[in-house]
């Protein structure tokens, strides 16, 4: 009788977020700094419709909705380890591409290595305090002062449109089914059905599109520094931290009443967080517990964070995945001004390009919960440990 929901998913189907590592100090790129946000925003396709630099068929989309970042690395956008930092080592190996529709299809052909609008974005953040220092070195993050990259996407408009087609297929299995929910947005259908199944494939098929868009976006942040710094990539030491998902369904092994379960565990708005010595984090972080990536909203800082033994028993591996809103993106349009909200961040000494400036409202700080005090709400409770935290000093938006 157990169900699966693309409401339980999202529609931005693994939306996510990753952490490329440099070598570079605050101090390097000061006098820089306008330069890089320039060379990002002009590498890097951002804004709603924006079609991406990657070039791309209706074949070798197939590929990539199969293979994910093994594909990637086949067209030599990804360095060999990168996947090894990557959730599900950036592959769903049960995505079927037959199950994506055309329609859904036709949106991604032209996204893939787009940042896209919205929540999005990519950031140049600096560290701003570590908490943890052997798992931050775990890590290869050494020192305050230390220049990372943020970057977080999702799926695009093929993952929208596959959750949009499976919300249609499941209200009809549910009035076969005799299933009965309060919100239709909770559209569900058995895991053994046809729909279910059909879903679960179309779902890790788009979960590889949002890995490989990150991992072009990767891509392109790397051509960006290297202009910049008159260095390779590889010399500046840009390698993946971790790449976490939040939005996605995943079956697990989980103790349940001390008994081990079967799960499928859907994570929307949520962050898995392995704890030490789990077998599906990578070799790297086996004394540390998987990285958990948590952004803040334009302008504010982020962190990272470490799973835990207390979060794998009480929340499945899970934890909180961003600050999530406190206001609407209507009534931010109506409250505050675009002009005010990019000279703060100019005030606080961050470069910023934005696609479209009149929308840039909808993702001010004030928008948003304060992501410290949800952090520090998840740390205290035990579900996932605090580890790094970085500030922005330039941001790139749709």
């Amino acid at each position: 009788n157990a169900v699966v929901s693309p409401g339980g998913v999202g529609f931005d189907i693994n939306c996510g977020v990753r952490l490329v590592r440099t070598n570079l100090f605050e101090k390097d790129v000061k006098d820089l700094k306008e330069t890089l946000a320039q060379a990002l925003f002009d590498h890097i396709p951002v804004g709603v419709g924006s079609k991406g630099v990657i070039p791309t068929t209706r074949k070798s989309l197939e590929a990539a909705l199969e293979m994910g970042v093994d594909w990637s690395q086949q067209m030599g956008y990804a360095w060999a380890e990168d996947k090894e930092h990557t959730e599900e080592y950036g592959r769903m190996l049960n995505a079927d591409p037959s199950k994506v529709s055309d329609r859904a299809k036709k949106r991604g052909l032209p996204q893939l290595g787009t940042l896209g609008a919205g929540n999005h974005y990519a950031e140049v953040q600096v560290v701003d305090e570590i908490f943890d220092r052997p798992a931050a070195r775990a890590m290869g993050i050494e020192e305050t002062g230390q220049v990372c990259v943020f970057i977080h996407s999702g799926s695009r408009g093929l993952g929208h449109q596959v959750a949009t087609d499976a919300l249609i297929a499941m209200e009809r299995a549910m009035a076969r089914d005799m299933i009965v929910v309060n919100d239709r947005q909770l559209a569900c259908a058995r895991i053994q059905s046809k729909e279910g199944q059909n879903y679960l494939a179309a779902m890790a098929a788009a979960a590889n599109y949002a890995w490989v868009n990150r991992q072009s976006m990767t891509f392109l942040v790397r051509q960006a520094f290297s202009k910049v710094f008159k260095s390779t990539p590889d010399d500046l030491d840009m390698h993946v931290v971790y790449d976490v998902s939040h939005n996605i369904a995943k079956i697990e092994e989980h103790l349940v009443n001390n008994r081990v379960r079967k799960l499928l565990v859907h994570r929307k708005g949520a962050t898995r967080a392995f704890p030490p010595h789990h077998p599906l984090i990578p070799v790297d972080y086996q004394m540390t517990g998987q990285p958990v990536l948590i952004g803040g909203t334009m302008g504010t800082c982020s962190y990272v964070l470490t799973g835990t033994d207390k979060g794998m028993r009480e929340t499945f591996g899970s934890t909180c995945h961003g600050a999530g809103r406190s206001m609407s993106r209507s009534k931010s349009r109506r409250e505050l001004s675009d002009v005010d909200v990019l000279s703060n961040l100019k005030k606080k000494g961050i470069s910023i390009r934005v696609a479209s400036p009149k929308l840039v409202m909808e993702e001010a700080p004030e928008s948003y919960k304060d992501v410290t005090d949800v952090v520090d709400t998840c740390h205290e409770a035990g579900i996932s440990k605090k580890c790094i935290k970085l500030r922005p000093i330039a941001v790139i938006k749709g």
